[in-house]
Order: structure tokens, then sequence, then C-alpha cells
């Protein structure tokens, strides 16, 4: 690779010596340095074993090592050449210390393992792996060979009727509706001989569409007594900490759902892969619990009325569960795969990214971004990536073009590895704008479920109407979809083709882990640095209606009753009542477009209007409605509006209990309503008497 210690030393402010053979004739020299005890960054990812192994076995060792692959990201490209601010800005994100701990989800396995399956692939499968794992099978035909006359596991049959839970708490119920009793069969196989229809498999189970009712088999099974006709359907569970699903794709799957719960596999018993991965999932594991939840901030229901449900239609692990009865939203952190989906997509910033928070994952775009650019880089462009697929993308396309078969790589991008590409939404995004970025591109391959492409689609499409009503021209969000490295070439080649308008000065801000906060502070700066004229902004640039978390609401004033239920739904506080005079007020900057408000209004007198109000306006107080206050007909005091007791004596005029003075009262205060009530009975008692 092309390197230029002197460049890169000037970028990161560090006297910079080049090892052309660190892990070998050089090696003496990672030694010195993590004898240091300061933190070392190791800047190739091949040899990431080797260094690993050495620095455990140098005496004296104390520094933490980290490692950062700029060989495929960079410096194996046709623009290698002029990669040296894009290796200095991953050089300098590398040097950033670890994201705080946060609390972990633990799994614990015994190693039970159930496989589903035709009996003779499932006991292929189980031979494999029941050295290690305490295997029972649940038998779904013979299969195309048959079972094996030995009972080397145990097996069970019947109906299917349910199957949940994650690593180490799998439960599984079935009905054993089947005649013959598996426990009681000695496989004798006299019942598959006996059988005129061929009704009977080497699975030991009766097809019952195909059983004609001779019995046959019941008279040579009368010695073991397994097959019983009469016997009732019985419903069982138990427990299991792995699953093997190995029936076919056209069959009905027990999980529907994109991301599969940890602990279950589904394929068809021969891959290897996955049989090693079952072999080491005994014992006890940890992961990140990766968001975190505040109720207070969560727009998804008010008084059993749902608002928001954005983050349940987008998991795609069924990790979240409406729970109205708490006015809440609720996460299954053992189902939950960390893909942050559900914060992208959360208005309020209610449900957040915990692991990486926001705070550091601003810190490393801020730093890339301002490494790249002091050291002479331009037109900065983010991939935004997953460690798994889209990682592993971009290593064979470096690949690839170091054998000359792609570019590579272009100098301008800069690749960053995410736990998941949904991890990261319009807050960071724009955030990225802020700090210098031309372009965030999002590289999807087929890991992705379709509800994420949908949620990141329509939060760029947010984004972007953002930046294009401020003047800022060109493309600055893309979802760039990648199946192959000459698929991710030609997307990235294509990048260089446009230019996008960026800040003059980027911004200085750190990224909170508040959502709102984040956001405020970006779209403050793009305003205060857009290229269109403060005199030829728009008032306010208007919004998709999917996925926007800015806008407004409009009252119908005909309707509106100012009864001041949306004032007790929103969860924002954009929505105010005034203690002093009957008045609907407003805070724009607060209204994160729920829908609360509209849902829970009773005379359907309000809409949404998805927008950013460039104005000061959207940051005070504004009245939406107000009327003229009803007057106490005994205190005068004013209570309620005139609208409202009106509407209120019009439609209880005709009804019984509210004829006379009960209809006088409804035209009082609460207290004078009860002092008159006591008088009237008063007045009653002392007649009678």
């Amino acid at each position: 690779m092309p390197l230029n210690a002197k460049a890169l030393g000037e970028a990161l402010r560090e006297d910079l010596t080049l090892h052309s053979t660190l892990c070998r004739r050089d090696a003496g020299a990672f030694q010195r340095a993590i004898q240091s005890g300061e933190p070392v960054v190791v800047a190739c990812t091949q040899e990431q074993r080797l260094f690993a192994d050495l620095g455990q076995q140098t005496e004296g060792a104390l520094s933490p090592i980290r490692f950062v692959n700029i060989r495929e990201t960079g410096g194996w490209s046709r623009d290698a050449g002029k990669a040296s601010p894009k290796i200095a800005a991953l050089l300098a994100a590398a040097h950033l210390p670890e994201p705080a701990p946060v609390p972990t989800v633990t799994f614990k396995s015994a190693g039970r393992l159930l496989i589903i399956g035709a009996l003779d692939a499932a006991e292929q499968a189980a031979a494999l792996v029941s050295d290690v794992l305490d295997v029972t099978l649940f038998t779904q035909g013979p299969g195309n060979a048959g079972g094996a006359q030995a009972r080397r596991f145990p097996v069970l049959g019947g109906r299917i009727t349910g199957l949940t839970g994650w690593l180490g708490a799998f439960e599984l119920q079935w009905a054993a509706d089947n005649p013959i009793d598996l426990d009681l069969c000695t496989r004798c196989n006299a019942c598959v001989a006996a059988c005129p229809e061929n009704a009977i498999g080497l699975d030991y189970q009766i097809d019952m569409a195909a059983c004609q009712s001779h019995r046959a088999c019941v008279k040579v099974c009368q010695v073991a007594g397994a097959i019983d006709f009469t016997r009732e359907a019985v419903a069982h569970q138990e427990r299991f900490d792995l699953v093997l699903d190995l029936r076919p794709a056209d069959a009905t799957p027990t999980f529907l759902q994109h991301a599969l719960p940890q602990g279950y596999f589904r394929g068809d018993g021969r891959d290897m892969g996955m049989l090693l991965r079952l072999r080491e999932l005994v014992g006890e594991f940890e992961k990140p619990k990766f968001f975190a939840y505040k109720q207070k901030l969560c727009a998804h229901s008010r008084n059993e009325t749902v608002g928001c449900n954005a983050c349940v239609d987008i998991c795609s692990a069924e990790a979240i569960a409406s729970d109205k009865s708490r006015q809440q939203i609720k996460v299954n952190p053992n189902l939950c795969v960390g893909c942050g989906a559900c914060t992208t997509v959360c208005p309020t910033g209610a449900l957040t990214y915990a692991y990486p928070g926001a705070t550091d994952q601003g810190l490393k775009f801020k730093t890339l971004l301002s490494t790249y650019a002091a050291a002479g880089g331009k037109d900065a462009v983010l991939l935004l990536h997953s460690q798994e697929g889209g990682q592993a993308l971009v290593e064979e396309l470096g690949r690839a073009a170091q054998l000359k078969l792609a570019h590579g790589v272009p100098a301008h991008v800069l690749p960053v590895a995410l736990w998941h590409t949904a991890s990261t939404g319009v807050d960071l995004w724009l955030s990225a704008v802020a700090f210098g970025a031309a372009q965030i591109v999002v590289l999807v391959t087929s890991e992705e479920a379709p509800q994420y492409l949908e949620g990141l689609e329509a939060q760029m499409a947010v984004a972007q109407a953002i930046l294009h009503g401020l003047g800022y021209a060109g493309t600055h969000l893309k979802l760039l979809r990648a199946r192959n490295p000459m698929d991710l070439d030609a997307g990235l080649q294509a990048l260089s083709q446009t230019r996008q308008t960026v800040p003059g000065t980027a911004a200085r801000f750190a990224v909170a882990q508040e959502k709102r906060s984040t956001l405020e502070m970006a779209l403050d700066h793009l305003i205060a640095q857009a290229p269109l004229p403060a005199a030829q902004r728009p008032e306010a640039i208007a919004l998709p209606a999917t996925g926007a978390p800015l806008g407004t609401i409009t009252v119908d004033k005909d309707r509106c009753t100012l009864c001041l239920s949306c004032v007790s739904a929103c969860p924002a506080s954009a929505l105010q009542d005034n203690p002093q005079l009957p008045q609907l007020r407003f805070i724009e900057q607060n209204c994160v477009q729920c829908g609360l408000c509209a849902t829970t209004c009773p005379e359907d007198a309000i809409a949404l209007q998805p927008r950013l109000l460039l104005t000061p306006e959207r940051t005070q107080l504004r009245v939406l409605n107000e009327a003229k206050p009803w007057a106490c007909v005994r205190c005068s005091k004013p209570f309620g509006t005139v609208k409202a007791i009106e509407a209120m004596l019009g439609k209880l005029s005709g009804h019984p209990m509210f004829q006379g003075e009960a209809l006088e009262r409804l035209k009082m205060c609460s207290d004078c309503r009860v002092i008159d009530l006591y008088s009237s009975q008063s007045e009653t008692k002392v007649t009678d008497l």
C-alpha cells in the first residue's frame, strides 16, 4: 500500500514511523509499544490473531490493543495514492475510547437440543452433536431413508401446537394425537408390514388420512400394546435450550419474524457451520442490552388510545409489544437482536440505542469528518454498513481491487461499521452533514428485513426534504443495495458523479444521547449555514407524511369545543391549556407528530401537518383556539366555554334526568352545583316536616 507516514503524522499530530513488516521482522516495535501502558492501535486486521497472541506472550504488556482495517478500505484501491486523508481519519477514529459498558442480558443453556424434522435427517444431525448436546427428536415423517432401528435418541410425535422462547428458554407445546405411543413402540416393524394401506411409516406414526381402519396393526402389536385408536389426544409441554428446525421451506415455520430468536436454527441438517455453532451454545452467554426506554417520552398511547406504533410495526424480531393498559410498550430484551430500527423511527427518543450510544456514534462521525477535512480531504462520504454482511462486502471489494478486478473503495468514501444498518436515523445523519459530510450512504445487503428498508427510506426522505428546503443541493442521503462486490463497486463509483452542497463551516456541537436535543442542534446549525438566503426561504418546509418527527397541527375551530382532552394526551407537552382562560396553546418545536391528539379528539377537529417551520414562532407558545368563557349563573365565576356548555345543554335537555332544576345546575360551576343540590334537599325536608 502507498502509505505516507509524514502526511499521516501531520494529520494525527503525532510522529509516526512506518513499519512494513510489523507482524514479522518489526514485531519488536509492537512489543515495545504495548509495554508503554498507552492504548495501541494496530492498522491491520488480517493478523489480528497473531498480534493478540503476541500481546499475551509479551512480558510487561499493559496497553489495550485495538485494530483498524486501512487496507481493503483504502490502501487496496485505484485511489490508494489519494487515500491519506481517509486513512488518517480511520486511524483517528480507532484511537477513540471504547463506549461505556451497559447492562447485559444473560442466557443460560444446559445444551438440551430439540430437533424437528423427518426422522432420518433428524437422527443424522443428532449423531453429529450428541456428544456435546442432550438431543430430543420430534418426528415429522420418516424421511426418504426411514429411521434407524436403534433407538439412540428420545423421539416425540404428534401435532406441534406452539413453540416460543429464546436461547435457554424454549417451550414446546404439542398434542400427542397419534394412535402409536412412541415410548411403548419397540420398532419391530410388524405394524409397518401388516398395514394394507402403507399408512405407517418408519417414524412409527400413522397417517390418519390414509388409514382405512382395518386395525391389522393393533392385532400384531398386542404384546407391546403401543397402538390404541381410542386414546385421547393429550396436551404436553417441555422446555429446551436450543432448537434445530429441519422442516422444508414450504412447511409453515414456527417463527414467522425475519430476525429469529437466538438459539433457534433453521436448515436441512447438512450445514456443518450451523451444527458447529449449535455445539458451542452450552453455558452462560451475555449480550448488551441494546436499548434504553423512557416511558415518559413515549408517544405510543394515552388513556388506552394508541397514537404512535412505529417501533412495534418495524421490529423484525417481534420483541416489542403494546401495553395499552400501562400506556407504554414492552420490549423483550431476550428477543431483541440490537438492530436499532425502533430507535431510528421513534419520533420522541423514548427508545434510544444504548450500545454504542448516540453520543459515542456522534463522536466517531465527528472525528472521522474533522480529521479527514484537516488532512485535506474533500467531499466526504460516510458509508454506513453492518459488521457482518456489509463488512464482508467491503473487504471482498478491496481484495478484488488489489487483483485489478474492481476500482475499490474511493478515496473520499469513509466506511463505518455499525452493529446494524438500521441503528442510525435522521438525528445522526443531519448531524453528520452539519459536521461536513457531503453524503451519508447506507449499505444494505440481504441481511435487512423489508420493513427496515422502508423505515430507512422514510427517514431519508424527511432529512433530504429539510436539506433541499434550506437550499443544500444534491442528494445527501442514499440507500445503496448490493449483494456482491461488483454491485458495491458500481454503486460507489456512481457517487463520484454528483456533488452536494455542505455547510460552509463545520459544526462543533457534541451529539447528545437525547434524540430531540441532537436533532435541534443539527437543525440550528444547518439553518444558520443554509445556502438559501433567509429572505428567499419559505416560511415552512413541507415534510413527507410518513416518518416525519416535526410539524404542526391544525384545529377546526368550528368543531373544537376546547374540551382539552388533546392536552392530556400529548406526550411531548406540545399542546397546553391556559389556567386563566379557555385556550388551546401549542409549541411547534415540541410536536413529534405522533397523532395522539387527533386520535383522542372526540370531535375529530385536529389534523397533523408535517413540516419544519423556519420562523421564530416555532419555539414560541401560540394560541390555536380560544373561546368566550361561560359564567356560572349563580356566582358568575367563569368555567368551561359558552360553546361547550351550550352543546351539552342541547344534548341533555331532552333527557328525563335533566329537567327543571337539574338542567339549571348544568349552568353552574361545580361548587355552586353542590351548594344548590344540598339547599334544594334541605328545603324539601322542611316542607315535609
